[in-house]
């Protein structure tokens, strides 16, 4: 008998977890995402990007605002599942919805757990400075990635990662640790579950726009570690010669100086004073303009001047 699944996911991230389900063996009898939101400048309302795979593949899609009402448990139920795969929902499942699969609910969570539970754990650990990331296929419960841990793949954060780059390989490891639990639960195997320890638990708040401020009292290393959990989103942005610009790419370097002071132009960048350190900046955006290099922005700087 096939394993019936059913998958919960929203944005890119579950894009590779909903092929791994396809791809499993398990018969994926239907997709939950959240409701088309208006993105774009029109407005418009917009699929989710799993929607969107899952009307590609002939898989039957919900879209309910809220799983708490009987009417929403009752639909669910009607799908007989045995598993409930979940992926960066954004939906809270209630207990009741936990308990109606027979093997429960799965949870991909891009973080080792306990460390960064929440909505934004690949900027929150380049943020923090962590030497490595991973995925963990969770058993969950009615906390918040509290679940015990099921199977694990770790990676290393490289001071080249970006918050783009991290994210893609995440998701290629959160489907690969899937493919692995769904072979074994085929197979009729149990996965042992790992208690989470009590110690260690951080949370990765959701990402506001302010927080890509750069404050250039700050020292240049964490800087860094901002323009680079920033991108693509929300994109960092600062003060450079009295012009608000978006910092794509910037490395911390010696420097000394007045904080928020250019103490250095070259064809390597632009290098600003910070409370410890200066930061190079080596990739940005003017307001209406398009991403370009330092030396290219110096180049402009210098034929508005002439």
């Amino acid at each position: 008998m096939k394993l019936r699944v059913v998958f919960a996911g929203t944005p890119e991230f579950s894009v590779p977890c909903l092929e791994a389900c396809r791809a499993s063996g398990a018969e994926v009898v239907a997709v939950y995402t959240q409701p088309d939101r208006p993105a774009g400048r029109g407005r418009k309302l917009t699929p989710s990007p799993v929607k969107e795979a899952a009307v590609a593949a002939g898989i039957p899609v919900e879209q309910p605002e809220s799983l708490k009402s009987e009417e929403a448990r009752a639909k669910l139920a009607a799908y007989a599942p045995d598993l409930m795969v979940v992926v960066a929902y954004g939906l809270i499942l209630p207990r009741k919805v936990l308990a109606i699969p027979r093997l429960g609910c799965w949870n991909v969570h891009a973080s080792l757990l306990p460390r960064w539970r929440g909505a934004a754990p690949i900027q929150r650990a380049i943020l923090a400075g962590d030497a490595e990331s991973g995925v963990d296929l969770m058993q969950m419960e009615a906390g918040l990635d509290t679940g015990p841990v099921l199977l694990e793949r770790r990676t290393p954060i490289s001071r080249d990662d970006t918050g783009g780059t991290l994210h893609d390989r995440l998701a290629a490891l959160g489907a690969d640790v899937l493919t692995e639990g769904l072979a074994r639960a085929i197979a009729g195997e149990t996965l042992p579950p790992r208690p989470q320890p009590e110690e260690g638990v951080t949370y990765a708040h959701k990402l506001d726009k302010a927080e890509a401020r750069l404050d250039f009292t700050r020292p240049a290393i964490e800087l860094e570690r901002q323009v680079r959990a920033f991108d693509p989103w929300p994109v960092a942005e600062g003060e450079i010669g009295g012009e608000m610009l978006r910092i794509w790419a910037a490395r911390a370097v010696e420097g000394k100086g007045v904080p928020g002071a250019v103490i250095g132009m070259s064809r390597d960048g632009i290098d600003i004073a910070c409370g410890d350190g200066a930061l190079r900046v080596t990739a940005l955006q003017r307001a209406g303009g398009k991403r370009i290099t330092a030396a290219d922005y110096l180049n402009a700087v210098r034929a508005r001047s002439e």
